[in-house]
C-alpha cells in the first residue's frame, strides 16, 4: 500500500460524504444497478462497513456489508451477507485501498457464526485474494440483469448453499 490509512467504522463517516464518494467512484446513475435491488429497503451491517481515511483526513474510500438472503424454490430464506460496493475514489485506485477494506470487513465476520458471503464483482481478483468463487452461483438469480459469472459467494463450507434460488433483501 503506498498511502497511509486510517480504517474506521462506516457509521462514523456523514452519509452525504459516503454518497458523494460511491457517486464519484461508480456514478451517480449506481442507484439504478441490479445489486441496488438485490439489497433494497435493507440497512448496511455497521460491524462490517468500513471507511478508508488518508493521511489528510479525507475519505478515500468504503465499503459496506447488507444483510441478504436466498430464497430456494420451496421458499426457504437462506441468510447471507452482501459485500459491497467496495469503493475507492479513481485518484486513489490501485493504493490498495479497496483490499484493505475487503481484509478488514471479512475479518470482522464471525467465526461463531459465518454465514456465506456474495457480491457482484470479478471471479479472478476476488478468487485470488478472499476465496470467492462462481462455482455454486449457476442456478441463483438476481431481481435484474447481471452477469452470472460474477455473482460470487464464499463459504467454509459449501454444502450449505442452495443450488437454486433469487437473492434479494434479508427481510427478517
Amino acid at each position: 500500500m503506498t498511502e497511509a490509512l486510517t480504517l474506521i467504522p462506516l457509521d462514523n463517516v456523514d452519509p452525504a460524504l459516503v454518497e458523494a464518494l460511491l457517486d464519484r467512484a461508480f456514478e451517480p446513475e449506481r442507484h439504478k444497478r441490479t445489486a441496488y435491488k438485490v439489497r433494497e429497503g435493507a440497512d448496511w451491517l455497521p460491524g462490517l462497513s468500513f471507511a478508508a481515511i488518508d493521511a489528510e483526513e479525507h475519505l478515500v474510500g468504503t465499503i459496506q456489508c447488507w444483510p441478504v438472503a436466498l430464497t430456494d424454490s420451496a421458499g426457504r430464506r437462506h441468510p447471507m451477507i452482501m459485500i459491497g460496493p467496495v469503493a475507492v475514489l479513481p485518484e486513489h485506485q490501485g493504493a490498495g485501498i479497496g483490499q484493505a477494506l475487503m481484509t478488514a470487513s471479512l475479518a470482522a465476520l464471525s467465526p461463531q457464526a459465518p454465514l456465506p458471503q456474495v457480491m457482484i464483482g470479478d471471479p479472478e481478483y476476488y478468487g485470488r485474494f478472499w476465496g470467492f468463487a462462481n462455482t455454486h452461483t449457476g442456478g441463483w438469480n438476481l431481481p435484474g440483469p447481471f452477469e452470472q459469472h460474477r455473482l460470487l459467494a464464499r463459504t467454509d463450507n459449501p454444502a450449505v448453499l442452495p443450488r437454486e434460488g433469487v437473492l434479494g433483501p434479508w427481510r427478517g
